[in-house]
Formats: structure tokens, sequence, C-alpha cells
């Protein structure tokens, strides 16, 4: 289905160790199909910058905008969501903290038999995940060139982004959508399961990593459509 004038416009919001341009391939599949593409350039250096910074690109579209979150980009589009152009909230695999939650409080209550996310110790302020570790817990599913490509131009993650708390949770007045990735080692996919649920979210699940914006752009881009043809309908 073509974008509508109603829901047009889709803002991308990327997480941590990563920027923007991963979300390339579903770029180019929604612009082809007639949607205005942004992409957020996080900072990654506190929930408060980057949700600022999604602002920016948020009120810098004409009309409804469907807001797009990966990973920690789901903490973000949480916080920025409430901006009164953003029409629906679209999560994959992502986090979906509530009020008073941050990234590390879901890290803390994610399930103890399953492998957690191989972030090392703090550096200077900044995270990093383990090189080696990378391809597989990040990037299962990809070629193994890009995965190492993806490990060694990681972005520093600031440890004040991953402890900033959402304040009022647009999820609450917001529809939205959720793409589980049932082979991520990031984040569990029970605990995706949990959070989506709790948000009341449009639930699709897809056999893929925690890179499924990289690796399954289609399936990426087709629950974005899904998204922005329900708000159109709904206007």
């Amino acid at each position: 289905m073509n974008a509508s004038s109603a829901a047009a416009n889709v803002v991308l919001v990327h997480g941590g160790f990563v920027d923007g341009s991963g979300w390339q391939a579903v770029y180019d599949l929604l612009k082809q199909d007639g949607y205005r593409v942004a992409v957020v350039q996080n900072p990654t250096l506190s929930l408060e910058g980057d949700a600022a910074a999604t602002r920016l690109i948020i009120d810098a579209q004409d009309g409804p905008v469907v807001l797009v979150g990966h990973s920690y980009g789901g903490a973000v589009i949480t916080e920025a969501g409430t901006d009164q152009n953003v029409a629906a909230l679209v999560y994959i695999a992502a986090f979906v903290p509530d009020t008073g939650e941050s990234v590390n409080t879901l890290l803390a209550g994610f399930p103890s038999d399953v492998p957690g996310p191989p972030i090392l110790p703090p550096k200077d302020g900044f995270l990093f995940l383990d090189r080696e570790k990378f391809p597989a817990s990040f990037a299962g599913d990809l070629p193994a060139e890009e995965a190492a490509f993806m490990a060694d131009s990681q972005v520093p993650w600031g440890v004040d982004a991953l402890g900033g708390t959402v304040t009022d949770p647009a999820w609450r007045t917001r529809p939205s959508w959720y793409l589980v990735t049932t082979e991520d080692q990031m984040i569990p996919p029970p605990a995706q399961r949990t959070m989506s649920e709790r948000a009341g979210s449009t639930t699709t699940e897809v056999a893929g990593s925690h890179s499924v914006y990289v690796s399954q752009p289609s399936a990426v881009a087709a629950l974005i459509k899904q998204a922005a043809s329900a708000v159109a309908a709904r206007q």
C-alpha cells in the first residue's frame, strides 16, 4: 500500500552502539512506497538529549508522524513520542520503559536463564560491546563481514543514556506496534513479549537477530506501513 497523506511521515530512531545509517534499506523501501522518511542521529549521551534530538526531527515533518525505534531507540521514542505530531509508535526489538523506568531497569529484569548482552565494563563513561561476541549477539543473521564491520564501527554508548528514566511514556496515549525478534541475543524474546504486551502493542514475530532492521528490512518496513495505514484509516 502506498503512503497516504494522513500518515506519510516516518521518523527512524537508532539504538545504542550503532548510528542511523543502518536504517538505509528500510528507508529505501519506505521511500519507494511514497513515504517521507527522516533518520535521527542520536548523540547517545543521555536519554534526555536523544529525546530532544528526536523531537527536532519530528517537528520538522509536515503532518502526522509514525515514530520508529530500534533497541535503545525504543526508550527514546517512548520519551519523545508524546510530541503532538506523533500518531503512532513502532518498536523494533526495542526497550519499552514505563514511567520511572530506564534501560538499566529493564536490563535488570531480564530472565536469568538466558545470556545477556556482552556489554564491557564502562570506560570513561562509555560502553562498548565485546568485539568478538558482537556478531553472535547483535548481528547473528548478517554475513560475517558485515557483522564484523558493525563490531569495528561501534558508537560509544554513554552510561547516562542507560540510566535515563522515562517521564511520560508515549505508548499510554499512542497506538503502538512491536516486532519481536525470536533469535535475539541482546534483548531476550520473552522480555520483548512482556514489554509489548504491557504497552498493548500490535505484535508481529520474525525469526531474526537484534539487527533485523538490517537483515530483514522488508519485515520492518511492512510493520511500519501497517502502523501508518492504521493511523490513516482513523483520520
